[in-house]
Parts: C-alpha cells; structure tokens; sequence
C-alpha cells in the first residue's frame, strides 16, 4: 500500500504544478454595466416579467455587445458602456386574450430604444473617444436584412450594430 502514496502524491503534485502554469483567461476589452435595470422601459421577457427573464435578456444584450465592439477596437484599446435604458421591439398585446397575451408583437409603433453612454481608452488608459447616446430606428421594420430574424432580439440587436459601426470604425491592426 505504500508504494502507491509516492505515485499518487507525485502525480497529484504535477497535476497541481500545471494548473498554476495556466494562463489566465483572457480580459475583455468590453465592459458593459446596466444601471438600475429594474426601471428600465421594457426588457420583458412575458405580459408579467419575471426578473429572471429580464437578467438574461440583458445578459444576451451585455454579450452582444462584448462579442461586436471587441471586434471593432485596436490592440490595447478598451471599451466601457454603460445602459441606462432599454425599451425593447415590440411589446405585449394582453387584449389579444390569454392565448396570445405572452407574444411579443413587432409593429412600427414599438420601435427599439437604448440610452447608454461610454468611454473608449487607449493602452495607456487615455480617453479617445467617449458620448452619451440616445439610440432610436424609428423605421426598423424597414430593414431588409434578414439574416438573424429568428433571434428574438433581432432589432434590438441591429439597432446596437448601428451604433457600433457607426462610432468604432473597423481598425487594422487586429489582435
């Protein structure tokens, strides 16, 4: 029996040893950070949200952005946004009965909204660019792209890539 401790002991040992070589995952060059989401127009996820509802579309919003804007800033630039509203595309009809009452209907009238503003620093941590921003498509049912309309937050999700191309402009050097 112990001739196996001194195997066991050595292996657990070098198990231990590479996992402090590993590296450390990478850190984002996006942070995203919603201030008071409870308040928020409508990030409903039924007729009677739950807030569990609303922290994951926020959090599919929050890895939108993270995934679309890294993809957009230099080597060494960093991106901090921060959402102070959200007002979803397209709402609840309840009058249209208890059958339909948990659709979210798409119509010209519910048109996506987001307020949010953000800070754009260099490796050195100096500010770049920064801005408030009220985001608004007031024709977004107009959009004749249709790759991505099975995603629910579709033109939620158009409306931010507007504003992302709009404000950071493909660079060259990539990481």
């Amino acid at each position: 029996m112990k001739t196996f401790r001194f195997p066991l002991i050595a292996l657990l040992g070098l198990a231990a040893a590479t996992a402090l070589r590993a590296e450390a995952p990478a850190v984002s060059p996006v942070d995203v950070t919603f201030v008071n989401p409870e308040k928020f127009t409508d990030v409903k996820d039924y007729y009677m949200p739950t807030d569990s509802g609303r922290d994951a579309i926020l959090a599919d919003l929050k890895d939108y952005i993270v995934k679309r804007a890294s993809a957009r800033l230099a080597a060494g630039q960093h991106l901090t946004v921060t959402v102070t509203d959200v007002d979803l595309a397209g709402d609840f009809e309840p009058w249209h009965g208890s059958q339909m009452q948990d659709i979210r209907v798409i119509k010209d009238i519910y048109a996506p909204k987001v307020n949010l503003s953000f800070t754009l620093t260099d490796d050195a941590g100096k500010i770049v660019k920064q801005g408030e921003r009220k985001l608004r498509n007031m024709n977004f049912t107009m959009n004749i792209n249709s790759i991505g309309r099975s995603d629910p937050r579709f033109y939620d999700k158009a409306l931010l890539d507007d504003w992302i191309n709009d404000d950071f402009p493909r660079v060259k050097d990539k990481r």
